[in-house]
């Protein structure tokens, strides 16, 4: 099941650099690790701002919410999440 998710990351500015630093890093690590299973299928970052556009596929709703929970900027993320459909006129067999 593919989902397009949009990231806004809100680090508060008081929080240590590096403890920051440190979650930044494993969030990048933990991101390659889904990226690389195919789970994390596409990522792009919105110009401007410290947010992006991902596409997941995944198994469903409770896969999707166990790996956006995991992620470990999790807490200081606003996330919005819109489940994809395959449309009738599409032309690629590779996108559902």
């Amino acid at each position: 099941m593919l989902f397009h998710v949009r990231m806004d990351v809100r680090i508060p500015h008081d929080l240590d650099p590096a403890l920051a630093a440190d979650i930044i890093a494993k969030e990048k690590a933990y991101s390659q690790e889904l990226q690389g299973s195919g789970k994390w299928r596409h990522i792009w970052r919105i110009a401007g701002e410290y947010s992006n556009y991902s596409i997941f596929d995944v198994s469903g709703n409770e896969e999707l919410h166990e790996i956006l929970n995991g992620l470990p900027l999790f807490k200081f993320m606003d996330i919005k999440v819109t489940p994809l459909l395959r449309h009738p006129s599409a032309i690629r067999d590779d996108d559902s």
